[in-house]
């Protein structure tokens, strides 16, 4: 996916548009709540959230995007809000926090906070993204009732990363955390990712992303090896700097015959070493599209600043 194009569907539900009528069923539709004033202060905000409430009904929406809250680049998302209005906010099983195109503010740029909160005051949320990991925080926590995290960054910190690693997260089938740079703030390391690896608290896990990683070489070989794959039918390295030395530890590794997919599109493999692996997995939708070079810029993520 591409962070400069909105969603048209979160969570199975339509997006609704800022300008569009309410529809019949305030359920049926996942409401987007932003700012068009990029400096906007916490009060307007706080204003649009009120009207967003009045619109759809006592148990408010049940899946919504937040785009700019103001100043996104130096404040940080307010949390408070949502927790504080939580008894108003019985239905929401789907939350987006942070999609803005890079025009609006980049995606290294994007203030956040503590997420710890949220996970407490909503335990029947089931999806949960963030954009945005510039002092980005979780304490680990069990949580039962969500199924989807993803976490998009251009630098994810080792903290969040181990964090997630500590959850317990029973009923979590789909993860997916956007590694980064080590320039802006992505200092994660193979090491950190073997809580997860291990999947020993993450029971249901099917589908594992770790993408936009400068470390794309040293995931694979961990991955390679991990124990929570063979329960795996998704696997995404895509968006990183994969090249040929990840690619030979995914052949060597154990057997990746089960997955239904596998995207490593974005990548810097030989082609020789990319149709190997369409060859060797031929019940596996294997995406080496996006080829990218080296010669003029060496090796970048899609996303980073």
């Amino acid at each position: 996916m591409t962070i400069n194009h909105y969603l048209t569907t979160f969570a199975g539900l339509p997006v609704l548009g800022a300008q569009e009528q309410s529809p019949a069923d305030p359920a049926a539709v996942t409401w987007r709540l932003e700012m068009e004033d990029f400096e906007a202060d916490p009060e307007e905000f706080v204003a649009e959230f009120e009207r967003l409430l009045e619109r759809t009904g006592p148990a408010g929406p049940t899946a919504l995007i937040i785009g700019e809250w103001g100043s996104a680049y130096e404040r940080a998302f307010p949390v408070d809000l949502l927790v504080g209005n939580a008894a108003r906010l019985g239905g929401l099983r789907a939350l987006f926090i942070g999609e803005m195109s890079s025009e609006q503010c980049e995606i290294s740029w994007i203030q956040q906070g503590d997420i710890t909160p949220l996970l407490e005051a909503f335990p029947a949320l089931e999806h949960l993204w963030v954009r945005g990991a510039e002092e980005l925080a979780l304490t680990p926590m069990r949580h039962t009732g969500l199924r989807e995290l993803v976490l998009q960054s251009g630098g994810l910190p080792a903290t969040v990363v181990r964090a997630v690693g500590a959850c317990d997260l029973p009923n979590l089938t789909h993860l997916e955390l956007w590694l980064g740079v080590d320039q802006y703030g992505g200092d994660a390391r193979g090491d950190d990712l073997a809580p997860i690896l291990a999947g020993r608290s993450l029971p249901a896990l099917t589908h594992l992303g770790l993408r936009n990683a400068e470390i794309a070489d040293e995931v694979a070989a961990a991955v390679a090896a991990a124990p929570v794959v063979a329960r795996l039918t998704g696997l995404d390295l895509s968006l990183g700097v994969l090249g040929d030395a990840g690619a030979e530890s995914l052949l060597t590794g154990q057997p990746l015959t089960h997955l239904k997919t596998l995207d490593l599109s974005h990548h810097f493999m030989s082609p020789e070493i990319a149709q190997r692996l369409v060859d060797e997995l031929p019940g596996v939708a294997v995406d080496v599209s996006d080829k990218q070079s080296e010669e003029r810029w060496g090796r970048f993520t899609a996303v980073a600043e």
